[in-house]
């Protein structure tokens, strides 16, 4: 069994380089995006959605869903970090890097408490993938780059795949194997995407 992790598709907000809202919702290229991604998951044998319960992953995440039709789980674990009063703001007016690792947004998650929140999170998925049958189908979590950089960093096995990418690409699919050690055999891969050049077949590194 295999586990996709996959990141929403684009907002205005990405676009527009804006710390993002709660309620961002895809633009029409990210709806585009979502749809190319569901074509590519019907061939996959998804039997279990999980989501971010934030706009844009639910958007994604409900596309999917309508092309292979089972329900979606939202969860509140799986959003991206918190940036507090930051958020809504471009990135050129908060007067810091917000990836940098010192950084504490007012109002907000510290990396600390972010990761914290992304490791419970891993903690339900791992036992969900253990409670879900072999054989019965494969599980998709539509999340956000920062939660999918939290994951794959810390608690992933990579070595089959090269240095972890800071920045995920909208609707990219990073597929993990189970059980222990939970191996990533395709990172941050948007094939799906007939606009982009990355071809990245399974169990090959897309050299994003």
């Amino acid at each position: 069994m295999r586990i996709y992790l996959i990141r929403h598709g684009e907002t205005p907000s990405n676009a527009g380089r804006v710390v993002q809202t709660p309620d961002t919702p895809l633009s029409d290229t990210g709806a585009m995006q979502a749809e190319q991604l569901a074509k590519r998951m019907r061939e996959v044998g998804i039997t279990k959605i999980l989501s971010s319960n934030l706009r844009r992953a639910v958007m994604t995440a409900e596309t999917l869903s309508e092309a292979i039709g089972i329900p979606v789980e939202r969860r509140a674990d799986l959003q991206e970090r918190n940036y507090g009063e930051v958020r809504g703001l471009p990135y050129d007016d908060v007067g810091a890097n917000i990836l940098d690792p010192d950084y504490e947004p007012p109002g907000g998650e510290t990396w600390r408490e972010f990761h914290q929140r992304v490791d419970g999170a891993w903690t339900h998925l791992q036992k969900v993938a253990e409670d879900h049958a072999e054989g019965t189908g494969d599980i998709a979590v539509v999340t956000h780059g920062l939660v999918l950089y939290s994951l794959v960093s810390r608690r992933l096995d990579c070595a089959r795949v090269a240095v972890v990418p800071v920045g995920f690409h909208n609707t990219s699919v990073t597929i993990v194997e189970t059980p222990a050690p939970w191996g990533v055999v395709t990172l941050n891969c948007i094939r799906h995407l007939e606009d982009e050049e990355s071809t990245c077949p399974e169990d090959q590194d897309p050299r994003v």
